[in-house]
C-alpha cells in the first residue's frame, strides 16, 4: 500500500488535518501501537553515507511520527530505541547512539510538553550511561502530570529479558511465602512484567521489510496486529503511519475466536 492518500473530494491533495479527520472517520485508532524502528543504517549505506547519519536522520521520524500519533488520538506509542542484543554493535556506534540519546532527549523536551505527552522508559536502564539516565529521569519527572499520550522508549530492553526478570520477582515472591505458585495465572504474571501498566498493542509496524519480531514485547504482542513496510525507519514519516492504521482498520480482529456468524452456521 502507498503513502495514505486518504479521499478527498477536492482535486487537490488533502492536508494533514483532512487526512486525520478522514482517518478517525475510517475506523477505529490503535490504543497502542508499538514499532521496530529498523533500517537507519541501511539509509545511510545506501547513500554511501555513516551509518550513524540514518540514526541522526531516523530522530526526525520519532519526531514526526510522534507529533502525528498524538494529534490522531493514539494513546500509547512505544519505540524499540535500543535492546539488549545492540549493546554487541561496535563501540563506537554504541557510544555514537549513546550521545545521540542524550542530545534528543534534551532538544526534544519542549516538543513533548507543548504536546501533552509523557515519557516512560522501558528495559534495564542501570546499563544505560549515567548522562543519560539523568537526563531521561529528569524528562520522565517533568512530564509526569501530562496525559495525551504516553511515548514508551524501549531501551536496553528486550521481550527474553523483560519475561525472565518477571519469573524471577515471582520465584522471590514465592521463596518468600507471599504467593503460590498454584495461584499463579496470565494475569497475575503479567503484573510482574515491566509492561505491566500498558495495555498490549493493538498494532505493531516493522519498517524495513524484515519479517521477524526481534525479541520485542513478546508477551504483550500475543494478539497484536503486525504490519510490515519495505521503508527504512528515516523514510518512515506521518503518511507511512496513516497508511499503517488505515491497514489496520480493515482488519477483523478475532483473538483466536471464530465470527459470530461462522460459529452459528
Amino acid at each position: 500500500m502507498s503513502d495514505l492518500a486518504l479521499p478527498n473530494s477536492a482535486s487537490e491533495p488533502a492536508d494533514d488535518a483532512e487526512r486525520q479527520a478522514a482517518l478517525r472517520a475510517s475506523g477505529p485508532i490503535p490504543r497502542h501501537i508499538a514499532i521496530i524502528m529498523d533500517g537507519n543504517g541501511r539509509w545511510a549505506q545506501a547513500r554511501g553515507q555513516h551509518r550513524f547519519v540514518g540514526h541522526h536522520e531516523g530522530v526526525v521520524s520519532v519526531r514526526d511520527v510522534t507529533e502525528a500519533a498524538v494529534e490522531i488520538g493514539v494513546e500509547h506509542l512505544t519505540l524499540y530505541t535500543f535492546s539488549t542484543e545492540n549493546w554487541h554493535r561496535p563501540e563506537e556506534e554504541v557510544e555514537a547512539l549513546m550521545s545521540l540519546l542524550v542530545e534528543t532527549v534534551a532538544k526534544e523536551r519542549d516538543t513533548l510538553i507543548r504536546n501533552g505527552v509523557r515519557l516512560h522508559v522501558l528495559g534495564e536502564l542501570e546499563a544505560l550511561p549515567a548522562a543519560c539516565r539523568r537526563g531521561l529521569q529528569a524528562l520522565m519527572d517533568e512530564t509526569a502530570h501530562l496525559d495525551k499520550m504516553t511515548l514508551h522508549l524501549a531501551l536496553s530492553y528486550s521481550g527474553r529479558w523483560e519475561i525472565v526478570r518477571a519469573a524471577r520477582r515471582i520465584a522471590e515472591e514465592a521463596a518468600a511465602g507471599r504467593l503460590d505458585p498454584a495461584a499463579l495465572d496470565e494475569a497475575t504474571f503479567t503484573r510482574f512484567l515491566d509492561t505491566s501498566e500498558l495495555p498490549d498493542p493493538d498494532l505493531l509496524i516493522r519498517t524495513g521489510g524484515e519479517m521477524r519480531v526481534s525479541n520485542f514485547l513478546l508477551w504483550s504482542i500475543a494478539y497484536t496486529e503486525l504490519y510490515v513496510t519495505d521503508k527504512l525507519w528515516p523514510d518512515f514519516r506521518r503518511l507511512a503511519l496513516y497508511s499503517a492504521i488505515r491497514d489496520f482498520q480493515q482488519r477483523e480482529r478475532r483473538f483466536g475466536r471464530v465470527p459470530a456468524a461462522s460459529s452459528a452456521s
